[in-house]
């Protein structure tokens, strides 16, 4: 037998050769990392190192950076994980120049940290302005290390950040020796940054350079503004406002997280994210599955810190101390208006401000209200996932010290957010009085149990109040719309050819035409809204030899320019979906594809990928074929211009008579709908009429006017959208990109329902969608016909939302859509605006074996990771183009109100009623305001009227009703402290509450 001797390498060789790693993975198993072979050859990244191969690629500046008080000789910066997690809004800054070396370690603690913050730090690294070199030290054999037995991963982190740092101090001494016959120079220094107070101990015992972020910044030439940017949550040097110093406690600790996720796991507590109420800044409620009705939370000390978006773990009271909301406007401007920004007087008991929110909450409580209304009550006890991100703020110049109004101390400030979802912000700034006027982007930081308030930092001006430029910055930043312009990878991966590319001759070779159908002859034409350049969809109507109809939809073959795994497929589901603004657009791809060469224009040939139909004379399907194609649109109209086309006895050309055999199986297809149960839903659209194309100046505003044409398009996008969804489910059933709506909790209805009973003697039967279709249609007052559209805008408030999903991931019988009253659906329709019609291009092209499916789309993580970005996006994008007609809608009542020289007059619907006041709703401007009482006024929650008091002898008393119709004197008005302007509105008649 043959002996064999085994010898292990001993742990201290280990690094010579390689470096295995263990990754848990987000379901909690544990994989083993590809072995890393060490090099000797990983360069420095400084300019004409003579110690490093290929210097010439090198970025940094051979002396550093030379401007710093404390390193006249240069430096270079080195900083650790925690300063790019709590500083990344100072190192973007374009006044932060400093040379940084970025370890290999620190970019991927940062990766495992926060995904987020990894892109921004990315982006910082190709930035053009920006010296950024990312040192591979685990790859390096003179830098890489091994985790010691008992050494936590933070700890060995922080242990290869120091070698790294002494490596590179020893190496710029080597590669920067004395050159014969000059006189030596001190070499220049490697700086590390760090806040961790152990680690800069451990640091100055070795002999480094080390200082904090703080102590770093002092030094600079541009300290002033720079220290601004500085984050609370950073370092462990910044003294805490004298408001927050010496403190009683005003909020309870929270749980450790341990504690909280055991107790959601166990049922004992709650997660959900938090909604602040607009209302009311005193309270907040939470959705979760336990429960049909939110969990309400009423009062400072049961949010418990929370911000709007927050997910949070509630602890749910007992029922006997669950309680229905408070009726009564609580205005957060208005109750903390005399609060001190740096108060030096503990915010605890008698504090005048506390005194005040808990009259204003025992009075909510004090009002009688019926058991129905009654809500789970709760407190939070844990944060499980922050929400903090960059506000948009006005500096509140009541909270500037008297005496340094012209100044540029420090000051402790108030920031109060333009949503008013959210608290007001403390700031510690030297340039408060400059920024008064401006509009300006916040950071929460931290949140103290101390403090009544968020601290926060500045991280810059977006321009001045009211300027169109800064509203429609701040509106997209506001609403985290991402419209940085698109970077030279994404513009790499346009065809070369740029807009003279075209479609190739037709040819056996071409790989354009490879199992493409020829359609370029056949009638077809778009009907889009007037100025639309992104034309996604056209159609097509002709009669059959046996009598049945072919009817077809062709879509923009996006899939063709944009593939997976390219960086402008990332950089479109980063973006999810285009934006929509009133006179800008914020596009998902590049213009050169969105609005040329994917753009079904009229008469020019284009890609497209087609949905044939032969459908029955009574449009019911006979055959559906899905292909690939080419098609020259022969026309592009408006809907209006479809539709004078429709209506003109005198045109029988075969475009005409396509549009009128589409229109005649459109309202089939939608009678069909109704019948099986679909929501004839509504929503206040307005459109704002611009003084002219160049101005962008509004002059007025007017509803929407939907016409037939408009019904046309929606049935046949939808019945092209049904068709794909069954199609790339069958195919793909645990990946299939689909679309669901929910079916709302039967609670989301009962206020209305007793609205409408008590008011209008009206039922509303919700059990099916059908039925609450048929119940909609009779909900009707003979003398106001826009009642019936009023309820349906305010029946659309209590759904769930739309929401896009992968088909694995959850039940079959929940992939219906409600609102449709259809079993299964998704968006294809669309592509050149929403990344979810990509993929299901993608699935398409693959399930009629025209393209294989990528590997991403095979893996249900995957998709589950895109479609919850896209979710979120598609989100913001209706909220951000919402604000955007709002603020327009502003304007052109300023213009309207300075034209005709008085308040603009408007009849409204009163749609809520509280104690101090009434909820309107201006349809013909779309918008929704508050008419406030000063006086006490007779409030009956249980009828949901309001009665004024007669004020003069001889007059009468006033009751005021939901649903009844009102007359308002609508202004906007500008907060001479938070310099945000806001709608106001009194009511004219039937009573003039201008006095009251």
């Amino acid at each position: 037998m043959v002996n064999i001797t085994i010898r292990k390498r001993p742990q201290t060789d280990a690094v010579i050769t390689q470096r295995k790693f263990f990754k848990k993975t987000a379901r909690g198993k544990v994989i083993k990392g590809k072995e890393r072979y060490l090099r000797d050859d990983v360069s420095c990244g400084i300019q004409g190192c003579t110690a490093c191969p290929d210097s010439a690629r090198n970025t940094l500046p051979a002396a550093g950076d030379l401007a710093h008080n404390l390193f006249p000789n240069g430096h270079f910066l080195l900083p650790d994980t925690n300063v790019f997690l709590s500083q990344m809004d100072l190192i973007e800054s374009n006044l932060f120049t400093s040379p940084i070396i970025l370890l290999q370690t620190v970019l991927e603690e940062v990766r495992h940290r926060s995904l987020p913050l990894h892109n921004r730090l990315k982006a910082l690294i190709t930035a053009d302005d920006k010296q950024v070199w990312v040192f591979y030290n685990e790859f390096r054999s003179e830098t890489a290390i091994v985790r010691d037995e008992d050494e936590t991963p933070n700890d060995r982190n922080d242990r290869g950040i120091r070698k790294g740092t002494a490596w590179y101090g020893t190496h710029i001494t080597l590669s920067h020796r004395p050159i014969r016959g000059q006189p030596s120079r001190p070499s220049p220094k490697v700086v590390l940054l760090t806040d961790d107070a152990a680690n800069r101990r451990k640091a100055e015992q070795e002999g480094l350079t080390c200082l904090s972020v703080r102590k770093y910044v002092e030094g600079m030439k541009e300290a002033t503004q720079l220290l601004d940017l500085l984050s609370a949550a950073g370092g462990d040097e910044v003294e805490p406002t004298r408001s927050v110093a010496a403190r009683s406690a005003l909020y309870p600790e929270y749980l450790p997280s341990s504690t909280v996720m055991a107790g959601v796991k166990a049922g004992q507590l709650h997660q959900g994210h938090f909604n602040a109420n607009q209302y009311n800044y005193l309270e907040g409620s939470v959705s979760v599955p336990a429960f049909t009705k939110p969990i309400l939370l009423v009062g400072r000390e049961n949010m418990n810190r929370s911000v709007h978006g927050d997910v949070v773990a509630v602890e749910v009271f007992p029922e006997s101390e669950w309680k229905a909301p408070a009726d009564e406007v609580v205005d957060q401007e208005t109750t903390l208006k005399n609060d001190d920004a740096e108060d030096s007087e503990e915010e605890g008991e008698g504090d005048e401000v506390i005194d005040k929110e808990r009259k204003v909450l025992g009075t909510g409580e004090a009002s009688g209200r019926v058991a129905a209304e009654r809500q789970p009550t709760g407190r939070v006890v844990g944060i499980i996932k922050r929400n903090w991100r960059a506000y948009v703020c006005h500096i509140d110049s009541t909270s500037l010290s008297s005496t340094h109004t012209t100044s540029l101390s420090l000051q402790t400030v108030f920031a109060t957010p333009t949503s008013r979802l959210l608290p007001r912000i403390r700031l510690r700034t030297r340039q408060a009085p400059t920024l008064l006027s401006q509009k300006i982007l916040v950071t929460i930081d931290k949140w103290d149990i101390a403090s009544r308030y968020p601290e926060g930092h500045f991280v810059r001006a977006l321009g001045k109040v009211e300027s169109k430029e800064a509203e429609q910055e701040s509106l997209l930043l506001e609403f985290d719309v991402p419209y940085r312009p698109f970077g030279k990878a994404i513009l790499d991966c346009l065809p070369v050819e740029g807009d003279k590319w075209v479609v190739p001759v037709k040819s056996e070779s071409s790989v354009e035409w490879r199992g493409r159908e020829d359609f370029r002859e056949m009638i077809i034409c778009s009907i889009d809204p007037p100025g639309c350049q992104d034309i996604d969809d056209a159609l097509h109507a002709r009669r059959l030899p046996n009598g049945n109809i072919e009817a077809g939809v062709h879509i923009a073959d996006v899939s063709h320019f944009v593939h997976p795994d390219t960086p402008m497929d990332s950089e479109a589901a980063a973006r999810g979906t285009t934006v929509y603004l009133v006179d800008k657009r914020i596009d998902m791809l590049p213009s050169l594809l969105g609005t040329n060469l994917c753009s079904l224009r009229p008469h020019v040939e284009r890609l497209a990928f087609s949905v044939i139909w032969e459908l029955s004379p009574d449009a019911e399907i006979v055959n559906v074929k899905f292909t690939k194609s080419v098609i020259a649109s022969k026309a592009a109209f408006t809907y209006e211009e479809a539709q004078i086309r429709k209506d003109d006895p005198n045109l029988h050309d075969e475009l005409t008579e396509s549009i009128r055999l589409l229109n005649s199986l459109a309202i089939k297809l939608k009678a069909g709908r109704m019948a099986a149960g679909a929501l004839n839903l509504a929503s206040p659209e307005v459109k704002i009429q611009m003084d002219s194309a160049e101005s962008s100046d509004p002059i007025d505003v007017e509803q929407k006017q939907l016409r037939e044409t408009n019904s046309l398009v929606e049935e046949f996008m939808l019945l092209a959208n049904i068709s794909v969804a069954r199609r790339i489910q069958e195919t793909f059933p645990q990946t299939a990109v689909l679309r669901r709506h929910m079916p709302p909790p039967r609670t989301n209805f009962e206020k209305l329902q007793d609205i409408l009973k008590k008011r209008k003697g009206l039922a509303l039967d919700v059990s099916s969608s059908g039925a609450l279709a048929a119940s909609l249609d009779k909900c009707i007052d003979a003398s106001e016909p826009a009642f019936n559209t009023l309820v349906r805008i305010m029946a659309t408030r209590c759904m769930l939302s739309a929401e896009y999903f992968c088909s694995g991931s959850v039940g079959r019988d929940t992939f219906g859509h409600y609102g449709l009253a259809t079993p299964i659906y998704t968006h294809f329709t669309s592509p050149i605006r929403r990344y979810a019609d990509v993929l299901a291009h993608r699935q398409l092209s693959a399930s009629i074996d025209y393209t294989p499916l990528h590997a991403t789309l095979h893996s249900k993580p995957h998709v589950e990771r895109v479609l919850e970005v896209v979710n979120r996006r598609h989100r913001m994008a209706q909220m951000a183009g919402r604000a955007s007609v709002e603020f327009y809608v502003g304007l052109a009542l300023k213009g309207r109100k300075e034209k005709q020289g008085g308040q603009v007059r408007e009849d409204a619907f009163v749609i809520r009623t509280f104690r101090n006041g009434l909820g309107v709703f201006v349809s013909k401007l779309g918008i929704e305001g508050l008419v406030m009482f000063k006086r006490d006024i007779q409030f009956d929650a249980e009828n949901y009227t309001i009665t004024i008091p007669a004020s003069l002898p001889g007059t009468q008393d006033v009751t005021i009703a939901v649903f009844d119709k009102v007359v308002v004197d609508i202004e906007v008005e500008k907060d001479k402290n938070t310099q945000r302007g806001r709608v106001k509105m009194t009511l004219a008649s039937p009573i003039n509450s201008s006095a009251m």
